[in-house]
């Protein structure tokens, strides 16, 4: 452990305590809002260990420690501090990026991350992460591995089609065969884990009561989305990629886009919508009324994805099954 003494300031004795935390395979380089320099620590057992036994230290004064995204380098110093009790909050690099452009702040190493990081606790107020259960955790685990190796094999396929040697064709097969079996295997494992947890079970019946999601959304929404009936149908939809957002300056208004979100859940949900529109009634009779209103067929596509993820964000909040929903009970009766 090494600590740099240069540095501002930060907050005044007695002040909420923020705590930013820069990741990178081999430390971790933290920045506390009560005192200026920057503390590094390795990344690993002892340094996460000492971290938390640290910031434990502060009790109540410790207001947040941020933590950003670090391509899961970050999973295990951000589970010990949940498992310690100690508010985290896990945030996206490229907001940060933003906000430290945004103060001035040009240069990027990775003491002044952490300095950035603690800063943008304190002024951009990120959502607390919540402690994942084990079960929670391994679901995660298998659907983004199974999601990884799915467009692996598609980029072999591909491949395959664009080859003329026979070698090379031979050594494509043996590895879309190995890939078929892998993501086969997963496929099971996510189903086994889903069927020996009551609260996953019950979500899977719940979500695939729904004409055009399966397993595959279903257990992607349990895996990723675990903000599902807790959200506000605004809150779900930014969440999941399909919230559109206003571009306007001056006399110039242009269109609305979607942006930001969670890219592999919205791009499972792209897949079920195009299902829904086809053999969902309430879905289909809103893409036919958007296409009669001539809007274009993205468009279209999404508000139908927005809709979908709305109906399924009010059964898991009400409990309720699909038939169960008043827009459903209206279609039924009025056809």
């Amino acid at each position: 452990m090494d600590s740099d003494a240069q540095g501002t300031t930060g907050a005044s004795s007695g002040a909420a305590l923020y705590v930013g935390i820069d990741v990178s395979k081999d430390g971790l380089d933290l920045a506390r809002s009560d005192r200026g320099g920057v503390t590094a620590y390795a990344n690993d057992a002892a340094g996460i260990a000492a971290v938390v036994r640290m910031l434990a230290e502060d009790g109540p004064a410790l207001a947040m420690a941020v933590v950003e995204a670090t391509g899961g380098l970050e999973r295990p110093l951000l589970e010990a501090l949940l498992d310690a009790g100690l508010p985290a909050a896990l945030v996206h690099p490229g907001r940060v990026r933003y906000f430290a452009k945004a103060l001035g702040v040009l240069a990027k190493t990775d003491r002044i991350d952490g300095r950035v990081l603690a800063r943008f606790g304190q002024l951009a107020g990120p959502r607390l992460a919540e402690k994942r259960s084990k079960n929670q955790a391994e679901l995660a685990d298998l659907v983004a591995c199974r999601r990884q190796l799915a467009a692996t094999r598609a980029q072999q396929l591909n491949r395959r089609c664009t080859t003329a040697s026979k070698a090379a064709l031979r050594s494509l097969d043996a590895v879309i065969a190995a890939l078929d079996g892998q993501v086969e295997s997963l496929g099971q494992k996510i189903r086994d884990l889903i069927d020996a947890d009551d609260d996953f079970r019950d979500l899977d019946k719940l979500l695939q009561s729904v004409p055009g999601v399966g397993p595959t959304l279903s257990a992607t929404l349990a895996a990723e989305l675990r903000e599902l009936g807790d959200a506000d149908r605004r809150e779900v939809g930014a969440l999941a990629g399909v919230a559109p957002y206003d571009k306007q300056s001056g006399r110039r208004d242009g269109r609305r886009r979607i942006r930001g979100g969670r890219t592999s859940l919205r791009c499972v949900l792209y897949m079920a919508t195009l299902a829904a529109m086809r053999f969902n009634p309430v879905i289909r009779s809103f893409a036919d009324r958007l296409r009669a209103a001539r809007k274009a067929g993205k468009v279209v596509v999404v508000a139908c994805m927005r809709k979908l993820l709305t109906l399924i964000n009010a059964m898991v909040r009400d409990g309720l099954a699909w038939d169960q929903l008043e827009v459903v009970k209206k279609l039924a009766t009025n056809p």
